[in-house]
């Protein structure tokens, strides 16, 4: 086939337009096109000659045609230009319109661009194509960059009309954005609505938590935590803004989530046992959540016992002191909180600390514990004869008969008689001048049915009764218990027997000794007569409790008092009571056995404190008192000296290591210390 002429087509064309025929033309033309369909000049030129043939649509296909091509080569003024000549054709041409506006959103010129896109919405509007329109709105949106509050209505215009692709990028691209701009609150909202359309986004997630958190908003944190460490997080945040209530709630779907979280657990525990809801701090408090944490046993054991769960709470107390015996106090507290509303819950507590106290062989410690109970609980028999054997066990002698005299009045409230007057006799023998034990006596034998109570006091008094009888009678008779048991005699009749008199067998009774007692506390609860009206003391702290064991001196020998009080100081001073401590150290001092263990630690807890004056003066006192060991002496000498160089009593210092080294040479570096004071008083 030969090749095309162009050139021929052309001159006939343009003969044929001279003698006035354009179809022929048009002919021409469409050849050439068709033939080289790159020939925009002729394109053109077949447009215009279709727009004179009243051949509007073909003309404007072939204008659009060559425009697409400019504006894809980034001819964008010469494409920008048909265009423009389209419209001016057919004003109402929607593609021409959005084409324009594609090419002067591209050249900057976004006044135009509006223009062109706000005519094709209204058109599309007015013919009712609102998802057409809504379309046109979100180009519009979008066409400023900068423009971020028309970004974001048009990104919510796409969402709504199903153009997520295009919501989700301009929601992101925004978001960005105003973070740049340090718009905070406007970077969340866009992020909201991007991560409410793609919930699987992690980046977007993440972006938010952090944002809720530092913005102070835990409760929209929690909407988009994911996992118990953020979810910590935002409960951490709750607790911050002063909502427990919520943070509890968060940890809650933590423990939920990971129940392995132990600390999560055990901190809601604590929480819950702080606001007095046991049941719940029970949910999440056990064995395993408490651990080796001492105090979360305390708490279980609290949680335990006040159920009803009395072996399960006592065995938790005793795991509790088992780890750290410096939580006996906190288990007194406990055990004397629960007391407060169910007596025997809280002597299971109790109980457990004296029986711990006493495996280390701390018998005031013991007495401690039961004697704060028993002051809130003045009625409970068992524990009161517990305090009593203590003491008895403990030689607390002074303790012992104020336990006592506290178990006299607790058989007098439940209406025993026969147990308050053997005790109260026991009291009175001590101490016949005491009003209160005299009391006791009366009361109980008005309990018994005593017709005259006062004349078996008066005779008791006397002298002559077998409790205060001054001479006691050998019944035994020269026999001796270790070897053998003579024959018995012969039988005899029954009349032959001489019965032993029932006194006499009472009287050979110890009184103080409670363990030969049965007795049945059921039984006696149930058939008791009416308790006496006795108003119980209000409760005590246990610094109170220890402070009227420390007056307990005033009330016995002077050498048993001091034994007692310095048993009870080195009890204060293990559990932290250095006041309690001191006290009862100087009552101690007034023994000469206790005076030097007593003095010289009293100095040392002074030097503790920095108080050196009376810490001088109580190592002074110590050191007149003869020492146990050679070494305690030297060891408080030394301390003296140098107490005494410390505040510049150098002379003396001086004559108290000259002394401990005339005593025992090479003692520690006692001679260079008296090297150096020689030459400070050979200054002076």
């Amino acid at each position: 086939m030969p090749p095309f002429d162009r050139e021929g087509a052309l001159k006939s064309a343009e003969k044929a337009l001279r003698q006035g025929r354009i179809d022929a033309a048009i002919a021409e033309y469409v050849k050439v096109v068709e033939a080289q369909p790159r020939d925009w000049n002729s394109a053109n030129a077949l447009g215009d000659l279709h727009v004179r043939a009243n051949q509007l649509d073909k003309g404007l296909q072939q204008f659009t045609r060559i425009a697409d091509h400019l504006a894809a080569e980034g001819f964008y003024p010469k494409a920008a230009a048909l265009f423009k000549k389209i419209l001016k054709l057919k004003p109402e041409h929607e593609y021409a319109l959005l084409q324009s506006g594609d090419i002067a959103a591209r050249q900057g010129t976004l006044a135009d661009a509006k223009q062109y896109f706000q005519a094709v919405a209204d058109r599309r509007k007015a013919r009712g194509d609102k998802k057409g329109a809504a379309e046109i709105a979100i180009r519009l949106g979008t066409l400023d960059p900068d423009d971020l509050e028309a970004r974001v209505r048009a990104a919510q215009l796409a969402a709504e009309t199903g153009d997520v692709v295009t919501a989700l990028r301009e929601f992101r691209e925004v978001a960005a954005r105003y973070e740049k701009r340090d718009c905070g609150a406007d970077a969340l909202a866009a992020l909201q609505a991007a991560f409410d359309l793609d919930r699987s986004d992690d980046d977007t997630r993440t972006r938010l938590l952090v944002g809720y958190l530092s913005g102070s908003a835990p409760e929209l944190a929690r909407k988009v935590a994911s996992g118990p460490t953020e979810l910590k997080q935002v409960a951490a945040a709750f607790e911050q803004a002063g909502q427990g209530d919520l943070a509890l709630a968060v940890l809650a779907e933590v423990a939920a989530a990971d129940p392995s979280d132990l600390a999560v657990r055990a901190g809601l525990a604590l929480a819950y046992v702080a606001r007095g809801d046991l049941d719940q701090a029970r949910t999440y408090l056990s064995a395993e959540t408490a651990g080796t944490d001492p105090s979360l046993w305390i708490t279980l054991g609290e949680i335990e016992l006040t159920a009803g769960r009395a072996a399960e709470g006592r065995a938790a107390i005793t795991q509790a002191l088992t780890l750290d015996r410096h939580q006996a106090q906190a288990a007194v507290v406990v055990g004397c909180r629960l007391a407060e509303s169910n007596a025997e819950a809280g002597y299971q507590c109790i109980d457990a600390v004296a029986d711990a106290a006493l495996a280390d062989g701390d018998y005031a410690e013991a007495a401690v514990s039961l004697h704060e109970f028993t002051i809130r609980v003045p009625t409970h028999l068992v524990a009161q004869m517990r305090l009593v054997e203590i003491c008895v066990d403990g030689g607390l002698e002074a303790t012992m008969y104020e336990a006592k005299a506290q178990l006299a009045d607790a058989y007098l409230s439940v209406g025993r008689g026969l147990e308050a007057r053997i005790i109260s006799e026991d009291l009175v023998a001590r101490e016949p001048w005491n009003r209160a034990n005299l009391d006791r006596f009366r009361r109980a034998l008005v309990m018994l049915g005593e017709s005259d109570p006062d004349a078996i006091i008066a005779d008791q008094l006397s002298g002559d009764s077998p409790f205060l009888a001054t001479e006691k009678m050998d019944l035994n008779e020269g026999i001796s218990f270790d070897t053998p048991a003579p024959e018995p005699p012969p039988a005899t009749t029954a009349a032959a027997t001489t019965a032993v008199p029932q006194a006499a067998l009472a009287a050979e009774v110890p009184l103080t000794d409670f363990g030969a007692i049965e007795i049945d506390l059921g039984e006696a609860l149930d058939e008791r007569p009416a308790p006496l009206p006795l108003t119980p003391p209000p409760p005590r702290s246990l610094d109170q409790v220890f402070r009227g064991l420390r007056d307990e001196s005033n009330r016995q020998s002077s050498e048993e008092a001091a034994a007692e009080q310095y048993r009870l100081a080195l009890t204060y001073h293990e559990m932290g009571m250095t006041e309690d401590a001191i006290k009862a150290l100087e009552g101690a001092t007034r023994s000469p056995r206790q005076r030097f263990d007593a003095a010289s630690m009293l100095g040392r807890l002074y030097l503790e404190r920095k108080d050196l004056p009376q810490a001088i003066e109580w190592l002074e006192r110590a050191a007149e008192a003869p020492a146990p060991t050679a070494d305690a002496g030297r060891s408080l000498l030394y301390d003296l000296a140098q107490t005494l160089d410390t505040v510049g009593e150098s002379a003396r210092a001086l004559a108290v290591f000259i002394e401990l080294e005339s005593e025992s040479g090479g003692y520690r570096d006692v001679s260079g210390h008296i090297d150096r004071l020689s030459k400070v008083q050979a200054r002076g």
